[in-house]
């Protein structure tokens, strides 16, 4: 084999390979498949449709369809889709669950389709959505169905990136998004262009055009070509004729196919309702759920904080099932991480405000509970629209009333909603009052998210238009604060605010009625009633005073007045004297309101400036360290590494691996304690018996410490005769500090004293100085059994011995 063989194969090989050449366009195949398509769109019958093979679809729409087996068309999707494929403004209206969201999406594929829209030519098509989540779940379906045209669609929602979107906005042609940061695009982006949009698709069209909305909406409109199609889809259309003047609607195709229905609800929908007290609400809601472990449950409540507050607070108790909570107020992010989670669990349950009320479609949700009253029928049907969901779809939906709110069943009734009352046993009821009582004694930030539930709350009920339901005067506000855990209920401004306002408006009646009173009246008591014009205070309490003038007579003992009357004792001295206490508080209002009110907020960034740590104890050990948090004071890795974790809820296996982990640093900790206790209490028994083995004389003082005076005694050299200060011998008395001589001390010593045993044995001849007493003692025994040689002999011994 040469060298040049190997480089010819590979040339080989490279002759093989063909060149890249383009598709070839198949313009004249699409369009006549086109023009048999448009051709199709006049003869469209909805009642003899059947599948959607039977609408004159493209083959990609129909394939997607099929993909994701939607197979058969719903009723509105019958009827919508024919009247909208015709080039038909729509005013769509249908039960919830019913598929709106393709009854719109396919007519979009499909006039696009026939257009051959490209990305060059720029938006086509314009979905706006009420919430963040629906414009997610409508983005997600078109996906789905439409991943097989050559379309670009883009999700336009608040909350994401606004760069990102903006670098991308001329080559989108399906925009998805809401009202506000679509108006904010269209004011900033230079590269937003919808000069030739063909179709307008609003979905939950009442809540895109009511009160909210109102200023964006007329702004977008303002900005969208008048030659359009516009397509509007609700549970509960609207038909305002200024809402369809302000959309360019001039003879809409109304498509209604259950408004003839016995029921404006899914018939698979099973509702009821409850009244109670508004104390007993919270262990309702905790008993239904803990007998509801294995279901899958959404709980609507009227504010954002009372959704917060409800989910910090079940966490705390356990109910035994997954919590989750979905509002407006927290970020995108984690908005949509926990839609999807609901979506994909089974068993779990998600409190949540009426952001997740419209349009979404959560799969297999067992049941709806609507734990504060909805504003109107609307509000409710969207609701309870959450479950029993599709042609097979069941479920059963709760509403939770108090008793002055029970008049808004009649409503719902009115409105063909089906719903009976049931009673729920006492018996079984759990409430978790003390528990709840105890946890916000302990924990200062679940205790202020639970004043601010209860502020929220009787806000939003003082703010609903219907007030023949929502009586703010017939809440019980003390018995509600305290089933939230509250002993003391907390101060509302706005409350105090309207209350001022009542009392003035009295005061002007008051004022009038005086007025007309003193024109009716005589002279007599006109002078009566010119008196107390000056009062602000009700008649009534006028009338009082005058009876008090009358009856009780003023006693004055040091007049003013230089008069010298002494026959006069009783004197009034001024008539209607009365103390003004609104002064000082008026006062005091108008140098308050000079400065500038401190907020809880300015309050909280001088803490946050002077670094001072608010409701904190400091903790210490036994060597005087402070600990910062006595439950960060683990010592093993798998401990720390679990208190770092922010995973809502608690993974027993996990707790259990910890605390036995723990539990061995914590046997070692114990063991040296034991040890030093023990030492510590020897070391204090080994000191008392110190103290103990002192010496002590007769009369129980140590002699060591007590200085004894000993002149009194004789002098002992004198006695004995001087001695070496070896010999010297304590219980001889001493002279030094007498100067004569000591015979006479000597005589009294030995008359009254007896001679210590030392010196009688000194005197008999037996040496002292190298022979202890007892020693002598045995000598003395010893000498007394031998004889007199063997008693020489031993004495020879010894003083050879002390010789040595």
């Amino acid at each position: 084999m040469t060298k040049d063989e190997p480089h010819k194969k590979k040339n080989e090989k490279k002759k093989k390979h063909k060149l890249f050449t383009p598709r070839k366009k198949k313009s004249v195949e699409e369009d006549a498949a086109i023009q048999y398509l448009k051709a199709q769109y006049d003869k469209i019958v909805s009642d003899e449709i059947k599948t959607f093979k039977d609408f004159p679809l493209s083959q990609k729409t129909l394939k997607g369809l099929k993909e994701n087996n939607y197979i058969v068309p719903t009723d509105i999707q019958k009827q919508a889709i024919g009247y909208a494929l015709q080039g038909k403004d729509i005013l769509g209206a249908a039960k919830t669950g019913s598929g709106k969201t393709l009854a719109f999406l396919i007519p979009i594929l499909e006039i696009l389709f026939c257009k051959k829209w490209t990305r060059l030519d720029g938006v086509g098509a314009l979905v706006i959505s009420p919430t963040r989540e629906l414009a997610y779940q409508i983005y997600e379906t078109l996906r789905k169905v439409g991943h097989l045209h050559d379309f670009s669609a883009g999700l336009i929602i608040g909350g994401q990136n606004l760069k990102f979107e903006r670098k991308r906005m001329d080559q989108i042609n399906i925009l998805i998004s809401t009202p506000g940061r679509l108006l904010q695009h269209m004011d900033e982006n230079p590269l937003f262009d919808c000069s030739q949009l063909q179709i307008l698709i609003l979905d939950e069209a009442d809540r895109c055009l009511d009160l909210g909305f109102e200023t964006t909406m007329n702004a977008i409109i303002e900005n969208l070509p008048p030659n359009r199609q516009t397509l509007l889809f609700s549970a509960t259309q609207t038909k305002s004729v200024k809402d369809l003047a302000r959309l360019s609607l001039s003879f809409p195709t109304y498509v209604a196919p259950h408004e003839q229905a016995a029921t404006v609800t899914p018939e698979a929908l099973q509702q009821s309702y409850i009244v109670c007290e508004i104390d007993n609400k919270l262990g309702t809601l905790w008993s239904f759920i803990r007998n509801h472990l294995k279901q899958k449950v959404l709980v609507f409540m009227a504010t954002c904080k009372q959704v917060k507050y409800m989910y910090e607070l079940f966490c705390k108790l356990r109910p035994g099932v997954s919590l989750l909570a979905l509002y407006g107020t927290l970020h995108q992010e984690k908005r949509e991480r926990i839609y999807q989670e609901f979506c994909r669990k089974s068993n779990v349950i998600l409190f949540a405000t009426d952001l997740a009320s419209r349009g979404l479609d959560f799969p297999k949700v067992n049941w709806v509970i609507q734990y504060d009253c909805p504003e109107n029928v609307d509000t409710y049907i969207h609701r309870a629209g959450r479950t029993a969901r599709g042609v097979l779809g069941k479920g059963e939906g709760l509403l939770i009333l108090l008793q002055h709110e029970e008049s808004f069943v009649e409503e719902l009734k009115k409105s063909k909603i089906p719903i009976n009352k049931i009673s729920v046993d006492p018996s079984k009821i759990m409430s978790p009052q003390r528990k709840i009582e105890s946890l916000l004694s302990d924990n200062t930030d679940l205790k202020q998210s639970a004043q601010r539930a209860f502020v929220s709350y009787v806000k939003s009920v003082s703010l609903m238009k219907n007030k023949d339901i929502f009586n703010i005067q017939l809440l019980d506000t003390d018995a509600y604060a305290r089933s939230l855990g509250l002993i003391i209920p907390p101060r509302i401004k706005f409350m105090y605010k309207k209350m001022n306002i009542n009392k003035v408006s009295e005061k002007v009646t008051t004022d009038d009625t005086i007025k007309k009173l003193k024109s009716k009246a005589g002279d007599d008591e006109g002078s009566d009633l010119s008196e107390s014009e000056t009062d602000n205070t009700p008649i009534l309490q006028q009338t009082k005073k005058v009876k008090e003038k009358k009856d009780i007579p003023k006693f004055d003992f040091h007049s003013d007045n230089g008069d010298s009357d002494e026959d006069v004792f009783i004197k009034v001295k001024k008539k209607n004297v009365e103390v003004d206490m609104t002064a000082p508080e008026e006062e005091y209002t108008q140098s308050k309101k000079k400065g500038k009110p401190l907020t809880k907020a300015a309050i909280a960034k001088k803490i946050l400036k002077k670094k001072i740590k608010v409701n904190t104890t400091v903790k210490f050990t036994e060597d005087g360290e402070a600990i910062d948090d006595d439950k960060k004071d683990v010592k093993s890795e798998l401990a720390k590494q679990f208190i770092n974790e922010n995973v809502g809820g608690i993974d027993i296996e996990k707790a259990k691996e910890v605390l036995r982990e723990e539990d061995k640093f914590d046997k070692i900790r114990f063991r040296e304690k034991v040890k030093a206790k023990h030492k510590e209490q020897k070391r204090k028994l080994k000191n008392k018996k110190k103290e103990d083995d002192g010496e002590k004389d007769d009369f129980g003082s140590q002699s060591d410490s007590d200085d004894v005076d000993l002149s009194w005694l004789p002098d002992p050299d004198r006695v004995y005769g001087e001695k070496d200060d070896s010999d010297v011998d304590l219980t001889k008395p001493s002279n030094d500090n007498n100067t004569g001589s000591g015979s006479e001390d000597t005589e009294i010593y030995e008359k009254y004293h007896r001679p210590p045993k030392r010196k009688l044995l000194e005197n008999k001849g037996i040496p002292q100085e190298s022979i202890a007493p007892r020693k002598v003692k045995k000598i003395e025994e010893v000498s007394a059994s031998l004889s007199v040689q063997e008693a020489e002999a031993l004495a020879m011994q010894l003083l050879k011995s002390k010789r040595k």
